[in-house]
C-alpha cells in the first residue's frame, strides 16, 4: 500500500548502515521541508500529545473518499520535522480512502523507528498519525 516515494525511502535505510546514518537522514528529510507560514501556526493545526510544537496543516482536492491527501507540517526539533517528513512520504498524494487504509505503525515499522525512537518521540509520532486519521476520516464522510 504505500507509495513509491516511502518505498525507496524504505530502500534508502536499509542502504544505511548504522542507526545513526539514518537519524541523521531523518534530520535532513526535515531540514529540506519548506517552513510552514508562521499564520497556519494556530491552534486548530497543532497537534497534542507531542513533547515539541507540532503543527499540520491538512490540504485536501476534490470531494469524498476519492479527495486527494496532502499537509503541510513544522516543528521545532529537528528529529521531528524530520518525522514529519516521513509521514508526507507515506500519506501525501494518497485518497482520503487510502490514508485511512495505511497501516502507519506496519509502514513504519519497516524504517526501525520503534526500536530507535524515545518513548516521548514514539508517542508524538502516533498523535501525529491519529490526527491525519482524524482529518481523513472526517473530510471523507
Amino acid at each position: 500500500m504505500a507509495q513509491e516515494r516511502f518505498e525507496e525511502l524504505v530502500e534508502t535505510f536499509a542502504f544505511l548502515d548504522d542507526w545513526e546514518d539514518r537519524y541523521r537522514h531523518v534530520i535532513d528529510m526535515g531540514k529540506a521541508m519548506p517552513p510552514l507560514p508562521d499564520a497556519l501556526k494556530v491552534p486548530a493545526t497543532k497537534v497534542d500529545g507531542c513533547a515539541s510544537q507540532v503543527w499540520l496543516h491538512p490540504r485536501i482536492e476534490g470531494q469524498g473518499a476519492q479527495a486527494q491527501f496532502d499537509f503541510e507540517g513544522e516543528s521545532d526539533a529537528m528529529i521531528v520535522r524530520g518525522l514529519i517528513a516521513i509521514l508526507h512520504e507515506l500519506y501525501a498524494g494518497l485518497s482520503l480512502q487510502e490514508v485511512l487504509e495505511v497501516d502507519a505503525a506496519a509502514e513504519l515499522g519497516r524504517l526501525g523507528l520503534n526500536d530507535h525512537l524515545s518513548s516521548q518521540r514514539s508517542n508524538g509520532l502516533r498523535a501525529m498519525v491519529e490526527r491525519i486519521r482524524s482529518v481523513a476520516a472526517a473530510k471523507a464522510a
